[in-house]
């Protein structure tokens, strides 16, 4: 079903992308040949079993994009799997493509990824050939329109047709777990660049009191999420408005709409602040 990704890098390359020097962390290899069935408990990957404690996939937030320094990990200029070169890139600045995406679950869950990091399948995580690590990236299934964020940390995917393998989180939020992979664009995120944030805007009153009943019932609805009442004063009235935010992660702005609806709310209004 999956791709061979992190394999590959255990086996080929993890000498040179993971660093494994003096010191080798949990996880690490000592040599490709001798820890082939050793590494990892699973022989094939796979999604979590559905009697396992799952986390609720679509309140886990996008990855936040922060400026980071290149890992000393994950970073060579040039590396070679499967008797092919890669050449990372200098720069993740300007970087856009489309392709293939696949996904890696529970078989490299709580490994270490390509720059060090512990991989997490219900974390907002991606693995790339050619970005340095770490890259901030937005995703987008182009068969649905749905966006995630994800931190490139680790390397792979390494066949032709496929350009980024996804966290079991992110394929999940895309749409994309049941066909093992899906059409996608990656948009290299500019750290400096700020994700808008946004609000859901529920109700507006002229009554203050029947927009405060409101943010109470929207408390039970939204937890986690700031909602208040906001007022407006236009030449002809003063308006009582209800919003919930600020949010910036499109997957939470749906999965909450969709809740209200559930929930008898009237459909939302996103508002910019």
């Amino acid at each position: 079903m999956l791709p061979i990704t992190k394999l590959t890098i255990v086996l080929s390359v993890s000498l040179l992308l993971s660093g494994c020097f003096v010191t080798k962390p949990p996880g690490s290899k000592d040599t490709a040949q001798k820890t082939t069935t050793k590494r990892y408990k699973l022989a094939q990957d796979t999604a979590p079993h559905a009697d396992e404690p799952i986390p609720d996939i679509h309140n886990i937030p996008n990855a936040t994009p922060k400026p980071e320094p290149k890992s000393k990990y994950g970073n060579p200029k040039t590396y070679t799997v499967f008797k092919k070169s890669y050449t990372v890139l200098p720069s993740s600045k300007g970087y856009k493509a489309r392709g293939k995406a696949s996904w890696y679950g529970k078989k490299f869950h709580g490994y270490r990824t390509s720059n060090g990091e512990t991989y997490d399948m219900y974390s907002m995580s991606a693995a790339h050939k050619t970005l340095p690590l770490p890259t901030y990236a937005k995703v987008t299934n182009l068969d649905n329109g749905k966006s995630v964020i994800v931190k490139i940390n680790d390397r792979g995917p390494f066949h032709e047709e496929r350009i980024i393998d996804l966290s079991y989180a992110a394929a999940t939020k895309l749409g994309i777990l049941g066909k093992g992979t899906g059409n996608v664009e990656i948009h290299a995120i500019d750290h400096e660049v700020q994700i808008p944030q946004r609000y859901l805007q529920v109700g507006v009153f002229k009554q203050e009191d029947n927009a405060k009943q409101m943010v109470l019932k929207l408390k039970q609805i939204a937890k986690g999420h700031l909602v208040e009442v906001k007022p407006k004063t236009t030449k002809k009235s003063k308006l009582y408005h209800v919003h919930i935010g600020p949010i910036s992660d499109d997957s939470l702005i749906t999965a909450l709409t969709d809740k209200l609806i559930a929930n008898n709310f009237p459909a939302p209004i996103v508002i910019l602040p």
